[in-house]
């Protein structure tokens, strides 16, 4: 397989988990606008401060409100990040690919890109942004479902699943912050403790991972429980120590993957085999920035070994 080829289908990947993610990471907080006293004033710029995207959100924006947030993260073509952007993205991949992406794939990320430039204002908009995050959510899942059960699982799969992968767990670490922001900005609130629930189990909804944490845990929703079972789970597909799983299968099939597989051997063993559930507020948001950032150094390692021709 040609290294450009690679490329495209890994990033394509990437990109298509984080118009889902993203489309997710925006649901925690506008579900909380619902569930939380009023007398919380959530601040919609903890998702740009997550993102480590405020100065080209401060280079747009003077006013660092729900809607200019909602404008950066959804519609803004300059973002990276943004579902807009993400799905041009996905959609330039794939056009290039198609001799090796199925033809469905091709017709269903056609169809999301129509709906979101025909309805991206519903997500700008508080009123029906729950209905246009939704349809996201559920036609990125379309997708991948195509993805899985249609094309060959051979190399140009395994690349596929890498790019996701990794992308999957930046996005969970990053949804995992998001709570916890918000649980830093209510300690002065009245019934902090009720509060700080109702955070994690939006989290735990956001992430459709609710079922499986009472599952597993048999325990009602806890922050300790919570943090445990998204970061160190090797079985829910949404956990950090999953998504590092899966890696390892990938690069098990893969040609010349041994830097890549000691640098995911390198996260496991300093991030997950010594991590501490008890972590909380800044340690843990700390802890969270340092898994993000060997995540991207793990992208650098995979790009250096397999994509070497776009040095």
């Amino acid at each position: 397989m040609l290294s450009k080829v690679a490329e495209r289908i890994y990033w394509a990947a990437r990109y298509l988990e984080r118009i889902e993610s993203t489309a997710r990471l925006i649901s925690i907080y506008d579900k909380l606008l619902f569930d939380l006293p009023r007398s919380v004033d959530l601040s919609w710029y903890n998702l740009i401060e997550i993102n480590s995207l405020q100065e080209s959100f401060n280079e747009r924006y003077s006013v660092k409100d729900e809607r200019n947030v909602m404008k950066f993260l959804l519609g803004d073509e300059s973002n990276p990040s943004s579902v807009v952007y993400s799905l041009k993205a996905v959609r330039e991949n794939v056009r290039t690919t198609r001799d090796v992406i199925p033809a469905d794939v091709w017709y269903a990320i056609n169809s999301l890109n129509l709906y979101v430039k025909e309805h991206l204002m519903q997500g700008v908009n508080r009123s029906k942004r729950y209905e246009f995050l939704t349809e996201v959510i559920e036609r990125c899942q379309q997708i991948v479902g195509i993805l899985h059960s249609d094309m060959p699982h051979d190399e140009a799969w395994e690349f596929l699943r890498m790019g996701w992968n990794l992308e999957r767990a930046d996005m969970t670490s990053r949804n995992l912050d998001a709570a916890v922001a918000a649980i830093m900005e209510m300690s002065d609130v009245d019934d902090a403790v009720n509060s700080h629930q109702i955070i994690w189990l939006n989290l735990l909804r956001s992430l459709n991972a609710d079922q499986g944490y009472r599952r597993c845990t048999r325990n009602a929703v806890r922050s300790e429980g919570v943090v445990d079972y998204l970061v160190t789970n090797t079985d829910f597909p949404r956990a950090i120590a999953y998504c590092l799983k899966a890696l390892q299968m990938s690069c098990a099939r893969l040609p010349n993957s041994g830097l890549v597989a000691e640098g995911i051997q390198s996260i496991e063993a300093e991030c997950l085999e010594s991590f501490d559930s008890k972590l909380s507020g800044q340690p843990l948001r700390d802890y969270l920035n340092d898994v993000q950032i060997r995540i991207i150094n793990m992208h650098q390692t995979i790009r250096e070994t397999w994509f070497p021709a776009w040095d």
